[in-house]
């Protein structure tokens, strides 16, 4: 006799499409936003899956949680976890993997590309070349990265694998958490303002949601200051985006490079006018080495659930933590 494949809703298309086909050929896949009306979708068929798979960019709601009465687990692609309800997966009782330490090496790459191109202007020269402005004058000069003081919000993987990049720059590095990281060879800043106050450029690896929204505001932005430099490679929602525009536009910060927004793929309009910003589409992890990981973190969470009843990487807040 042959076993019926488990049944899982697929909240929708993932970011690595041979991951879709990878679920689709091991298991009894259904995509919710492929439904004619998912929300008729969820009421008739809601009761038959005990397992999602999203990502951290699609997140899962409360509506979707609700309508799942037999939920036990969630295997989301990405590291992020603000954009699963968290409240409505705990009183689930639905436990939550993740795929976190596969992408660290990218992300803090792109951090420090970001980095590199802020304060040096690449993409600003690479317009300046292309308009054909090099004939007319010179482009100018820009600020040396090497040796400067880097300041990291939130020193957790992604941010510890920043600092050692850091230290082929030569670079002074200090941090700031909720709590010092045990052993960390850095300095620690008591607050977020104290270590924009301190640092020549910092970046941004803190974890998203409500707990970090809008932390670095204006006046963490007043305190980095008119030579200062800032970097997000975390959530949009850590910046005051506004506030950045702002300080950009009036030059109360030197320059920043963002990977992230608050109203993704929507940053706001007055970042895209300005050449002291670099803007990348949210692309940190976008390389096929750490893509094809976290894919193979995601079905091995979702098997490993189904076989064991544990995950091998479990979000923190985690209904079995």
């Amino acid at each position: 006799m042959t076993l019926s494949r488990p049944r899982v809703l697929q909240y929708g298309k993932m970011p690595l499409s041979q991951l879709d086909a990878e679920l689709a050929q091991a298991y009894d896949v259904h995509i919710l936003s492929q439904q004619a009306d998912p929300q008729r979708f969820l009421a008739e068929h809601g009761a038959q899956f005990e397992y999602v798979v999203t990502s951290a960019a699609m997140g899962l709601p409360a509506h979707v949680v609700d309508a799942l009465p037999n939920l036990k687990f969630v295997s989301s692609f990405g590291v992020g976890f603000d954009a699963l309800d968290k409240d409505a997966l705990l009183h689930r009782g639905a436990r939550v993997g993740y795929t976190p330490g596969v992408l660290d090496d990218c992300v803090a790459d792109l951090a420090f590309a970001l980095l590199l191109d802020a304060t040096r202007g690449l993409s600003e020269s690479d317009r300046f070349v292309r308009r054909g402005n090099w004939s007319q004058g010179r482009f100018g000069i820009r600020t040396r990265a090497s040796g400067k003081r880097l300041g990291i919000f939130g020193m957790g993987r992604i941010g510890s694998t920043v600092a050692r990049r850091a230290s082929g720059f030569d670079m002074e590095v200090a941090y700031h958490n909720r709590r010092p990281v045990e052993g960390s060879p850095h300095q620690y800043q008591p607050s977020l303002l104290e270590l924009a106050g301190w640092a020549d450029i910092l970046v941004i690896t803190a974890a998203g949601g409500e707990g970090t929204r809008h932390l670095v505001n204006a006046e963490v932005l007043a305190a980095l200051g008119p030579q200062g430099f800032l970097v997000n490679v975390a959530r949009g929602s850590v910046v005051d985006e506004a506030a950045l525009a702002d300080a950009l536009t009036n030059h109360r910060i030197a320059g920043a490079g963002l990977d992230v927004f608050e109203d993704e793929p929507r940053p706001l309009p007055a970042l895209l006018a300005l050449d002291n910003v670099v803007l990348a589409p949210h692309i940190a992890s976008g390389t096929h080495e750490t893509r094809r990981a976290m894919a193979d973190l995601v079905l091995h969470n979702l098997q490993q659930y189904i076989t064991t009843g544990r995950p091998a990487a479990e979000v923190p807040w985690s209904a079995a933590q």
